[in-house]
């Protein structure tokens, strides 16, 4: 019989039984000896087959669709029975596992009888029927009586799946019924054998022969993964509240070195985000120095520092130009006159410099957020921004209640500090508790905060909760069922036109459910407005149409000093193998900048070199938080932004080979990239002197081997010092870098040597063996 969610396990049609006129299906476990008695069956005409040496295995009846790389049969039984890539003659579905093509869920059965016959219930019905009518797809559910056309267009590169319509007979039903009635379905799936590598973002099953993807080709396409005994169910889907009709997504199965060029002919014909094209460029490669508070008076120190750091790209935060007052004036987006008087004419100057130095601009932004103190907060909340649950006034409330009676249970209501706002009619009511038993009561209420005004409100009035942002507490999300995103959006693209190339979409995640439509559906809204489009992308949260948008996936949040490269193990690093399985990168960022106190031993160039170099191992960027004041205050900043400029030069130019990425994914062996006496690059695995200088956190120092002789990298965190050590002088060379070829004086006293200890330096050791150097420096002295 029919149950909730009895269509994605091991259940097929065995038999069917009247029951009051009505075809009622009945199930037995997969397996069973029982036979597969066909129902409603009508024959399609069989399509000639266009690989001879395939045997095929569509019977009577099937349906078979084919182009030159893959040939799918659609059981008439509403089963998808055989997708087959071509060039490899090789089958890609489950072995021996039957799947309906199509699943329908409904609130609760509406059909009369089946309604009496099963409990009222969110229920799911399978295609057990289909037949091909031209291009449609004519698909028919067990136990409902309507049927659905789907639309199926051959290209070369992909087949196109589209919702086309509901073939409804009223005269079936004991009820008028125009439209069918439908919560959401699959209007396409497939259950496809697991292989080396699945893309849970972009849904891409695939291997070094084929790669399989159920890709959307328009935003309100519903993409989906199941994991089924260790394979995987793609499926594509609609939902009601969202869209039925119209609604399409392709199959593109292929080599897997043709997957983006079938994706990208996909997003050309359907006018999508063109994700494969910013994924081949080459400005997809590039790393950025952001900045919040970039504007003409300190443009040449962040340009200094962009350059020492080696960056082609900038990335800079909406607070640089545009009042914030942290993020509460969100929204209104007015310029910061102290900074930029002539608003965008300003900026635009601020763009075209950055281009003349050859560093491409981007916007960094805050798209769904609207802040507490903006003016669709202020004195009068907009409608239009989003509640996170509504109620019902029980009572009329008086102007000065502080106790609001409501029809519903406030179970689970908002209880964070800062985030306990009510939003009846124009004004804001905060409130400090509510009661779970009847009455049902929001208590202590402040009336009218952020600076709204009481008012009386009648009995039978709606309020709601604010969906005030977990973060800071400082904004609200905008509701993405109504225009206010569009608002929004025209605003940003306004800004984003006076000359950036690329954005970041931050604070995603914030938009009302269903998550998997409006997180990427609030990106889109903004994103089909940038001009030009963007080079490439960032975001704080993806869904699956994001991929056409987010180019480089995401960033994280900053760590510090002491808990980055443990951070850099655990996020990004673990992050980025799973991304290029979705034909992806990350950003290995943001990484925070610190200057040394007594809290911590600030940023040192061996935390950056672990970062850059875990990011080069996947071909991935990084960027670095700009802090002009503490990049001027701290004494290695020098040695810092080297050590990135290095890594991107490596990145951009390609230089490490692919055994050297392989030796880097090691995330217990850390490295160093030299530059030799050539001016060449050189990769050397090197490790950490540990309680150097008898466990003073001041000096830092790595010893590694190189052309058979140790060396020793050291430096002090942030002062100018020496380092007595009790090393043979004579086998002592002590150079500021190699690529320099500048020889270091230092001083012997009774048969110890002292060194100078500031910058980062190298100093070669012959004739020692290498637990008497880590020794050495562990015995080591500070001294002044």
């Amino acid at each position: 019989m029919a149950k909730k969610e009895f269509t994605r396990r091991d259940f097929v049609l065995k038999s069917a039984v009247g029951l009051g006129g009505l075809a009622v299906a009945r199930y037995v476990p997969q397996g069973s000896n029982a036979s597969v008695k066909a129902g409603n069956i009508h024959t399609a005409e069989k399509t000639k087959r266009h690989c001879p040496e395939y045997v095929p295995s569509a019977d009577q009846g099937d349906i078979v669709f084919e182009n030159d790389e893959v040939r799918l049969v659609i059981g008439k039984d509403g089963t998808s029975k055989s997708l087959v890539f071509k060039p490899a003659n090789e089958e890609c579905l489950i072995k021996g596992k039957s799947l309906p093509v199509s699943t329908i869920t409904q609130d609760r059965p509406y059909q009369n009888e089946v309604k009496l016959a099963y409990p009222c219930e969110e229920t799911t019905f399978r295609s057990n029927a289909v037949h091909r009518e031209g291009d449609r797809l004519i698909i028919g559910y067990e136990l409902i009586h309507y049927k659905v056309a789907v639309k199926v267009e051959i290209k070369p590169h992909y087949i196109r799946f589209t919702l086309d319509d509901f073939i409804v007979k009223d005269s079936y039903s004991r009820i008028d019924m125009v439209q069918a009635p439908v919560l959401e379905m699959w209007f396409f799936q497939l259950p496809l054998q697991a292989r080396t590598y699945f893309g849970d973002w972009l849904k891409v099953v695939w291997d070094d022969k084929v790669a399989i993807t159920m890709l959307a080709t328009d935003p309100r396409a519903r993409i989906e993964s199941e994991e089924y005994d260790g394979n995987y169910i793609l499926k594509a889907g609609a939902v009601r509240d969202i869209g039925l009709k119209g609604v399409n997504a392709a199959l593109v199965t292929c080599a897997a070195d043709k997957l983006l060029d079938n994706i990208a002919q996909a997003e050309e014909d359907y006018d999508l985000p063109h994700g494969v094209k910013s994924r081949r460029s080459q400005e997809y490669k590039l790393s950025y120095y952001w900045t919040h508070d970039l504007n003409p008076h300190n443009f040449d120190r962040h340009l200094k520092y962009a350059r020492m750091g080696g960056f082609r790209a900038m990335l800079v935060y909406y607070t640089a130009f545009m009042d914030s007052n942290g993020y509460r004036n969100l929204g209104n987006y007015n310029w910061r006159r102290s900074e930029y008087p002539n608003g965008k004419a300003d900026l635009q100057k601020v763009l075209n410099r950055l281009d003349k130095e050859g560093i491409i601009a981007g916007f960094h932004f805050l798209h769904s957020h609207i802040g507490l103190d903006s003016k669709y907060v202020t004195p009068r909340p907009d409608h239009r921004l989003n509640l996170r649950k509504i109620f019902t006034l029980a009572s009329p409330l008086g102007r000065d209640d502080t106790t609001i009676h409501v029809d519903q249970n406030p179970s689970y209501a908002e209880m964070a500090d800062r985030r306990r706002i009510l939003r009846i009619g124009s004004e804001l009511i905060s409130y400090t508790g509510y009661t779970t038993v009847k009455p049902y009561q929001f208590t202590g209420c402040v009336r009218g905060v952020l600076h709204t005004t009481p008012a009386e409100q009648p009995a039978g009035y709606m309020l709601g909760i604010l969906d005030v942002s977990e973060f800071g507490a400082q904004s609200v999300y905008v509701n993405q069922d109504n225009d206010l995103q569009d608002e929004i959006a025209e605003k940003l693209a306004d800004i984003y036109g006076a000359g950036f190339k690329f954005c970041y979409f931050d604070g995603s995640e914030g938009v009302n459910p269903p998550f998997w439509y409006n997180v990427s559906g609030a990106q889109w809204r903004v994103h089909k407005r940038l001009q030009p489009e963007p080079l490439f992308a960032e975001g704080a949260a993806k869904t699956h149409f994001s991929w056409h948008m987010l180019s480089r996936g995401n960033a994280f949040d900053t760590f510090r000093p002491e808990e980055l490269k443990e951070a850099i193990k655990k996020h990004p690093a673990a992050e980025a193998p799973r991304m290029q399985e979705n034909f992806t990168h990350i950003n290995f960022g943001w990484l925070g900048y610190w200057v040394p106190n007594d809290d911590t031993v600030g940023t040192q160039p061996d935390m950056l070199e672990y970062a850059s170099s875990r990011a080069a191992a996947w071909d991935c960027p990084l960027s670095i938080q700009a802090n002009t004041k503490g990049f001027d205050g701290h004494p290695r900043t020098p040695d810092n932004l080297e050590v990135l400029k290095r890594w991107e030069d490596v990145r951009v130019q390609g230089w490490l080979t692919p055994e050297q990425k392989e030796q880097l994914k090691n995330l217990d062996q850390e490295h160093i990239l030299l530059l030799n006496e050539k001016n060449e690059f050189e990769l050397q695995p090197y490790d950490q002197i540990m309680h150097a200088a008898n466990g003073s956190r001041e000096v830092r120092a790595f010893l590694f081997n190189r052309n058979n002789d140790p060396y020793v990298v050291y430096w002090h965190i942030s002062g100018n010092k020496k380092l007595l050590l009790s090393l043979p002088a004579k086998e002592i060379s002590l150079m500021e870098d190699f690529h320099k070829g500048s020889r270091v004086a230092y001083s012997r006293q009774k048969g110890k040597i002292i060194i100078p200890v500031s910058n980062r330096r190298f100093i070669k050791i012959k004739g020692m063996e290498k637990n008497e150097i880590i020794q050495a420096f562990q015995n080591a002295e500070i001294v002044t």
